[in-house]
């Protein structure tokens, strides 16, 4: 009987979490309706040197930009994702440093191409050989920061893809003098295979609502590392990017330290699409677990306690070790609610229902995130392009 009203309480508990975290979601007004997936630009639109996106006459006045962009590697999405950062539709000057880290990287080759179609823009590709820590994306940050022009300075990873009126969105949220730091939320788009789409739920569904539910509680005081636009005095009072080197979640830390300055860290109503060629389960699972990791060290009591809310593992214990009729009312309830507003949070950021047939994933989604909480506090060595570290104590790093 104890066990029953114990799992009983967690099963509500979970429940109640849930549908806060889908209100949230209602109450986020988006700048404009997602794009359904497939109706936004492919590699295949792309490839023909098609240029429709000419650069408006610069207003006199308009803020200038300067975007940071460490690369490594290249996939049949990096083309199409930087290529959205030389068509932003955007009144002001903007600055685009492209950084990688020997000469014979393979996103070198695209980042050449596209500079030699956009010849009116002012794009440069360097070569950041310096290592001044263990996080290779910082180490790019740290040598490209010094040849930024402009006190706007936007980071942005490899493998987003911006909609054109991106960059006047994030300039747009810097009116308001106190706001220090903008992020973005993100979609994961058109997912391929089953691990895919199952990480794919994890973001478009719990992710950016968890981040909505964060904030309800307190100001943000994180950041979200797909988009990052800052003001650069920030970054110089901070002791520039380099300062971060050794840590693995940058931007956290980059959130963290914005807002201890006084500055308030906001996010964009404008989502941007993370695009990434088919990944098999072995991919997929070690950026979960990498995630899983790095959020433990950063936030360990908040990490410790996000096992309350997973909103299938309290319902099927529930039913699994007390079975009876209320129980199992009580359970299908539970589990119907996590399935149907999952489906409908996923709706809202992709604006898409081709998800509907993969509804029950959210309750594979669960049970396997028991299995990353566990492996979270197991362990503390993560896998990031190819390299292994070890994460401290202190939430820093160290190359194994």
């Amino acid at each position: 009987m104890v066990a029953w009203f114990v799992l009983g309480a967690l099963s509500l508990a979970s429940l109640t979490l849930t549908i806060w975290q889908w209100i949230e979601g209602c109450l986020f007004h988006f700048h404009e309706p997602a794009p359904r997936s497939g109706e936004l630009a492919s590699a295949a639109d792309v490839a023909g040197n098609r240029r429709s996106a000419v650069r408006p006459e610069l207003t006199a006045g308009a803020r200038g930009v300067t975007l940071l962009k460490p690369l490594k590697g290249s996939d049949a999405q990096t083309e199409v994702c930087l290529r959205s950062w030389f068509e932003q539709e955007y009144q002001g000057p903007v600055q685009l440093l492209f950084g990688i880290q020997t000469d014979d990287d393979p996103a070198g080759v695209v980042v050449r191409k596209l500079i030699a179609q956009f010849t009116d823009a002012d794009a440069q590709l360097i070569v950041c050989r310096e290592r001044i820590g263990p996080n290779a994306k910082v180490n790019k940050l740290a040598q490209l920061e010094p040849l930024a022009k402009y006190d706007l300075v936007v980071v942005s990873d490899a493998d987003v893809r911006a909609p054109r009126q991106f960059v006047t969105a994030l300039v747009a949220a810097f009116e308001k003098p106190t706001v220090g730091l903008v992020n973005a939320l993100y979609r994961l788009d058109a997912p391929i295979t089953l691990a895919m789409r199952w990480e794919a739920l994890a973001v478009n569904a719990d992710f950016w609502t968890g981040v909505l539910q964060s904030r309800r509680i307190e100001p943000m005081r994180f950041a979200l590392g797909a988009v990052m636009a800052v003001r650069r005095r920030h970054v110089r009072d901070m002791g520039g990017f380099g300062i971060l080197a050794d840590h693995l979640a940058d931007d956290f830390e980059l959130g963290r330290r914005v807002a201890s300055q006084g500055a308030l860290v906001e996010l964009s109503p404008v989502v941007v699409d993370c695009c990434h060629a088919p990944q098999p389960w072995t991919t997929v699972w070690r950026h979960q677990l990498r995630w899983a990791r790095t959020i433990r060290a950063c936030r360990p009591v908040g990490y410790g306690l996000s096992l309350l809310s997973n909103a299938s593992l309290w319902p099927l214990l529930w039913i699994g070790l007390c079975p009876g009729l209320w129980s199992g009312v009580g359970a299908g309830l539970c589990l119907a609610v996590r399935v149907l507003t999952a489906f409908d949070n996923q709706r809202r950021l992709t604006g898409s229902s081709a998800h509907l047939r993969w509804l029950w994933l959210a309750l594979v989604k669960d049970i396997l995130s028991v299995a990353l909480w566990v492996l979270a506090f197991a362990g503390s060595v993560v896998e990031w392009r190819g390299e292994r570290y070890r994460i401290q104590r202190n939430g820093t790093i160290e190359l194994t």
